[in-house]
């Protein structure tokens, strides 16, 4: 009985302690883009294409998510972050595509000094969670811009604009995250297959 007592009353103590010094809010990490799969055959003598540093934007490009109410109205997904900076996970997730998917391509990785022709300038414009409407089912949104350059002249060969929307399964975290996963392996595939075609053109 003294036993229970005792417990019960640190139990009360630690209650109004809490209530005092109030933690913050426990935060779940995520990631996004897993490019796992059967890696396709390459050319025998694969286009050598660098990567440029990479662009996404200054609200997105961290390690919080970027959700859109409506037109202009912007916040970040409560009680969630990226393990890593988006920035680096979605650099991390297209070199990964590169490795898995392309046929007539290597990609020069960021870290990598082997010298090249051709120059990937992949410019990310929106990352982002979209809702119509406060408490609305969001759709995750990326749109890119990708040029292909010559080296050392940076004259562009070529260039696109790639648009991904991918609506979330319902109004909860794991859901859009699923969203941006599913989204971002949809935007790097296009940019794969489009770097394929056009990376060995004049």
């Amino acid at each position: 009985m003294i036993r229970t007592l005792a417990v019960a009353a640190f139990a009360a103590v630690s209650l109004s302690g809490c209530a005092l010094l109030s933690s913050p809010d426990p935060v779940q990490l995520y990631r996004f883009g897993d490019a796992s799969g059967a890696l396709t055959t390459s050319v025998a003598e694969p286009v050598q294409v660098r990567l440029r540093g990479l662009e996404l934007p200054q609200a997105a490009q961290g390690d919080r998510m970027l959700s859109i109410t409506g037109t202009n109205e912007s916040a970040y997904i409560k009680g969630a972050r990226w393990v890593s900076p988006a920035l680096m996970l979605y650099g991390d997730a297209l070199e990964a595509s590169f490795a898995a998917q392309s046929r007539t391509v290597r990609l020069i990785g960021r870290r990598e000094l082997t010298p090249t022709t051709r120059v990937l300038d992949v410019d990310v414009r929106t990352f982002e969670a979209h809702y119509a409407y406060a408490g609305a089912t969001p759709t995750v949104e990326i749109t890119a811009r990708a040029r292909l350059l010559r080296f050392p002249e940076r004259t562009v060969v070529t260039e696109q604009t790639f648009s991904v929307s991918q609506p979330a399964t319902e109004n909860r975290v794991s859901a859009i995250v699923e969203a941006y996963d599913v989204a971002t392996r949809d935007l790097n595939t296009q940019i794969v297959a489009w770097t394929d075609a056009n990376a060995s053109g004049s």
